[in-house]
Parts: C-alpha cells; structure tokens; sequence
C-alpha cells in the first residue's frame, strides 16, 4: 500500500509483490481469531505440561485444580474455536492462559520446599487464586456459551420487526 501511494507520487507505480507475502496476508487478515487460538492452546499445552512436570514438587489438590482449570479451558477453547467469541472474551481466555495462572503458579515453584506443604500459608493463597480463577473461567464459559444463544434471539427479534410476521394474515382472516 505504501508502495502503491509512493509510486503514485514519483510515477512509479506499484511494486510488485510476491503471491506467498500476497497469501500470507490476506490468510492473517481473514483468520486472526483462529491464529490466536492456536497460540492460546499451544500455551494451555505448556501450562498443562508445566503442571505435570512438576507434579512431584507440588501438592496433590494443587496439581488436580490446575489440571481441572486445564481441562474446562481446553473445552471452552474447542467451543470458541466452532463458534467465536467476542475480542474481550477471547483477550480474557489468553489471559488467563497465558499470565494468570502461570504467573502465580511460576512463583510457587519457586517456594522453597518447605513452602509448598499441603497445610502452608503459601499452598493456601495459591488455592485461593485457583478458586476465584475457576470461578472466573466458568463465568466466562456461561457468557461465551449464552452470549451466542442472545445473539440468536437478537437476531430472530430483528427478523421478526423487519418483516412483522407476527402481523402478518391472510385475507379475510
């Protein structure tokens, strides 16, 4: 485009471009939403990966909240991937995939040993961020899985108005 407006200046005309940057553009423009999926899920991945990898340093109900979050992600993931989201539901997902719960999680690690006891102070608060995460990614799972059925109704009461089909009758009747 610059290319374009700068040859229209200086008589040049467009530059060229090639068919793969040509490709390669308009396959971003058209699938953003998708491309961002794909690096949200491959970070749920690490995450997930995370967790069991350090399965032995970490409590047990600890490790089981992680995996449960992972797991109602991933099919919220699944869901949004079939059936979209809004930009704010999808930045929220990313979020929590990417800095909300691998944040205080990296931090935990990094507890000495004596820390990561199943009754500490420290086991307790990271329980307490998992729950209100959980709570979180549930009422957002709710939001994404209505949000679409109101947008139906939106648009059947849309369709309704335009076309008054419930005032319309046939002669005579």
């Amino acid at each position: 485009m610059v290319a374009k407006f700068l040859g229209s200046l200086f008589g040049g005309g467009a530059v060229p471009r090639s068919a793969a940057v040509s490709d390669a553009e308009s396959r971003f423009a058209a699938e953003p939403a998708a491309d961002e999926l794909t690096l949200t899920g491959a970070a749920l991945e690490d995450l997930r990966q995370t967790a069991l990898g350090h399965g032995s340093e970490l409590p047990t109900v600890v490790v089981s909240q992680l995996l449960q979050l992972v797991d109602v992600l991933r099919a919220l993931m699944g869901y949004i991937g079939g059936s979209g989201a809004s930009t704010e539901q999808r930045v929220l997902l990313n979020a929590v995939i990417t800095d909300y719960l691998p944040s205080p999680l990296r931090a935990y690690l990094m507890l000495a040993a004596a820390s990561r006891q199943d009754e500490s102070a420290e086991t307790t608060a990271l329980l307490e961020q998992l729950n209100t995460l959980y709570s979180t990614v549930k009422n957002l799972d709710n939001q994404v899985r209505t949000g679409a059925v109101t947008e139906l109704a939106v648009h059947g009461q849309f369709l309704r108005d335009k076309f008054d089909i419930d005032g319309l009758h046939l002669e005579g009747h």
